[in-house]
């Protein structure tokens, strides 16, 4: 699934994404190390996996999305 990055703390690692439907879903330190990434922008577009459904969902791993 893809997002678009809202924020991101570099301190903390984590931070969130806004869904297409414009949902705003956080993400945990382990979901931003998951995927490799060193730094987040807000605006950047994501390609994120997700645990879970409505107030349960939970991302698992955040990466850049490449076309």
């Amino acid at each position: 699934m893809q997002a678009t990055s809202y924020t991101y703390d570099s301190e903390t690692r984590s931070g969130s994404v806004l869904l297409d439907d414009g949902t705003p879903v956080e993400f945990d330190a382990a979901a931003f190390d998951a995927g490799g990434l060193r730094l987040l922008r807000p605006g950047q577009r994501v390609r994120i996996e997700t645990e879970g459904q409505g107030e349960a969902l939970r991302i698992t791993l955040v990466t850049l999305a490449t076309l």
